[in-house]
């Protein structure tokens, strides 16, 4: 067994100057003292060669790159804190600022008489784009850039904007008819092939209901880009009531009738504009009588109701032939019977028999 200790390489090396080195021992033990006298050797060298002043200065703090870098940290640290302090007062303020202006701008929808919807829609959108605007300044403060951040939203915003394209032409359109108000709730509105009264009025879409109980769900962009009619837009509403009578027929008498009727119905309006009576069309089996009468919104489907009934039996009773549409058939008397002329083969042109099928002469 070899023994190693601190002459172990002097002897080794001075054994091969003399031809005569020793193989290298395959022991596992004893590979392992080797590596256990290397790593000994370089400790008890690490030790010699230490300075005092140097370890007393890392214990002391006198070292310079440790003071170095504990002087950049609070270095940092002092000129962090006050844009900390800065980004969370404009925190503070710009939540304030941005909580009284929604009020504002609710308030001042609220003196327009803007729908609810509206209302909340309106104050939630600048709550959202004024609270997002004072975090990109409080980050800016702090010193992050968002200048990346605000391109990454654009392009966000700008893909979106596409993939929704009819969504949010709904959404604008929703925008103009609560800002513009063509129509609102209650309202009886035509448009294209609907028709029915407004029940809901939504930021992508408008709900109708016609008189048969259904539901209709238009999309505001249609409402908004199309034309309309609004049938209770004003306060008074005029109905259109056309009366037919037979030609022959005294027009004095049947206007004196209608006359009749109108003064019999309470909720024909005559201020400010009255009713009118007057000839319109000159049918092929009728003369028409057009009759204008104006009532209010609310009794329009009342008179509409009961004026063409009233007219009906006032006809009747006064005599008033009312046309509908006839037949006159004549009946003629039996003629003599024609006979068709008997025709051969020699009463054809010469010409015409020597044609044949197909020749083209």
């Amino acid at each position: 067994m070899v023994t190693l200790d601190d002459n172990t390489p002097t002897l080794l090396a001075a054994a091969a100057s003399q031809g005569g080195a020793p193989e290298p021992p395959a022991d596992e033990f004893v590979q392992t003292l080797q590596a256990t006298d290397s790593i000994h050797r370089a400790v008890t060298d690490s030790l010699k060669n230490l300075d005092a002043a140097e370890l007393k200065a890392v214990i002391t703090g006198d070292n310079t790159i440790l003071r170095d870098g504990l002087s950049a940290l609070v270095q940092l640290t002092v000129q962090f804190i006050p844009k900390l302090l800065a980004a969370l007062l404009v925190l503070w303020v710009g939540m304030k600022l941005a909580k009284m202006l929604r009020k504002v701008i609710v308030r001042a929808l609220e003196r327009r008489g803007a729908e609810p919807s509206l209302k909340s829609f309106l104050g939630s959108l600048v709550d959202v784009l004024l609270k997002a605007l004072i975090i990109i300044m409080a980050m800016d403060i702090i010193g992050i850039k968002a200048t990346s951040f605000i391109a990454l939203l654009g392009a966000m915003g700008l893909a979106i904007g596409m993939a929704l394209q009819g969504t949010l032409q709904n959404f604008a359109g929703g925008v103009i008819i609560l800002l513009m108000k063509p129509f609102k709730v209650d309202d009886y509105v035509e448009c294209g092939l609907y028709k029915g009264y407004i029940k809901e009025i939504r930021i992508f879409h408008t709900i109708m209901r016609p008189f048969n109980g259904r539901t209709i769900i238009i999309p505001n962009s249609e409402l908004a880009t199309k034309s309309l009619i609004n049938h209770t837009k004003e306060p008074q509403i005029r109905l259109d009531v056309v009366a037919s009578v037979a030609y022959g027929s005294d027009l004095a008498k049947v206007k004196e009738v209608l006359w009749e009727v109108i003064k019999a119905e309470p909720l024909v309006q005559w201020d400010p504009k009255p009713p009118v009576v007057a000839v319109s069309e000159l049918n092929s089996s009728s003369v028409d009588l057009s009759i204008w009468l104006w009532t209010t919104v609310e009794d329009y489907w009342e008179v509409w109701k009961h004026i063409r009934e009233d007219i009906y039996i006032a006809f009747n009773n006064a005599g008033v032939e009312i046309p509908f549409p006839q037949v006159t058939v004549h009946q003629g008397k039996a003629g003599e019977p024609i006979h068709m002329e008997h025709r051969t083969a020699v009463d054809r042109p010469a010409e015409v028999e020597g044609e044949r099928i197909g020749t083209g002469n």
